[in-house]
């Protein structure tokens, strides 16, 4: 029998991690290549929320999570300016961890699963051919619909929460906030400037505090920053893509991002890699061809999350359509049966 066929993996974050893992579990050479370091702060909700924790679980994942520090949020809050929905519980708990223990948990696991992993190394080939998966995060998006995306993040303490998890929207964005342990809280925002304005004067602890007398306001008044935690992204698109147009085999948000109000895309993250384990050990075995087994992925990928992509499209629109900021705004977060239907709909 021959010897299994390499894959290259480019990217070391959730998706390319998992990937590799998986694969490592069936046999197969990996290597990863990672352009930065662990452990290391990303921009980040920092919960997993949907099926990503019966990922971890099936990969025999899960159990180490919780010897990290994992902790579970069980309730959940949304605010529109001063507007506020009640505290509603979670019908599944999201389980919430940094990503800088995270990352550098996984990335152990694929290292005592005998895999491949190269920090601090750049994959400068522009070409993701036969054997390599592209997960790499986000493509460069510099302007999307007239705006330039950005989102921060920082961890803080002193910060009382209502519900585990919290969503503040404002004007020109939204911040999120995640219980983790310890007293911690990890606060991340994601923003919209609109392209050709001239960049304001605000600082990034500006942008997460928003406007005075809001909730959002009063929750970070005290606030004790870790300012070691904070990291900022931009560049991205949040408009849905599928996976069979691209002509490599992507994960993760290489492929696709979901809005972040979803609070979906580290769950997406695993999912993804959990179905491309299979039909890349195929690859692997000589069962398949590239191109077969690049197919077989993305139409994976597309079944699974084409739903949650167009929903989550609704639910970005709505946390910034002015109307919502009106009297129409509290019934909406008031409304059990829109919480419901958001919150199935994109997970």
């Amino acid at each position: 029998m021959p010897a299994p066929k390499p894959i290259i993996i480019v990217g070391g974050g959730l998706a390319g991690l998992t990937l590799g893992i998986g694969l490592r579990q069936k046999g197969v050479p990996v290597t990863v290549w990672e352009a930065g370091h662990y452990p290391r702060h990303r921009v980040c909700g920092e919960f997993i929320s949907g099926r990503g924790q019966d990922v971890l679980a099936r990969l025999g994942l899960l159990e180490s999570f919780f010897r990290a520090g994992s902790i579970f949020a069980r309730t959940a809050a949304f605010y529109l300016g001063r507007a506020s929905s009640p505290v509603r519980p979670m019908s599944t708990p999201a389980l919430c961890l940094s990503r800088f223990a995270m990352d550098a948990l996984l990335a152990g696991h694929l290292r005592q699963a005998g895999g491949e992993l190269r920090e601090d190394a750049r994959w400068r080939d522009e070409d993701y051919g036969e054997g390599v998966v592209r997960a790499n995060g986000r493509r460069l998006q510099p302007r999307e619909d007239g705006c330039h995306w950005f989102g921060l993040k920082v961890h803080a303490h002193n910060v009382l929460l209502a519900a585990d998890l919290e969503m503040h929207g404002s004007q020109t964005g939204y911040v999120g906030f995640c219980r983790l342990r310890g007293g911690e809280v990890n606060v991340c925002g994601l923003f919209r400037r609109t392209a050709g304005k001239p960049d304001s004067a605000q600082t990034w602890r500006d942008l997460l505090r928003g406007q005075p007398g809001t909730p959002l306001w009063e929750r970070l008044a005290g606030a004790a920053f870790d300012q070691g935690s904070f990291c900022s992204v931009a560049g991205f698109s949040l408009k849905p893509h599928r996976a069979v147009s691209r002509s490599e085999c992507c994960l993760g948000d290489a492929l696709t991002m979901i809005p972040p109000v979803t609070g979906n895309g580290m769950s997406m993250a695993f999912e993804a890699a959990e179905m491309a384990i299979s039909p890349l050990a195929a690859y692997s075995r000589g069962g398949c061809s590239w191109s077969e087994t690049r197919q077989s992925v993305a139409e994976a990928c597309d079944r699974a999350f084409a739903r949650r992509l167009a929903w989550a499209r609704c639910l970005q629109w709505m946390m910034f359509t002015p109307l919502l900021r009106a009297m129409p705004g509290s019934a909406v977060l008031h409304s059990d049966l829109l919480w419901r239907l958001m919150y199935a709909h994109t997970r």
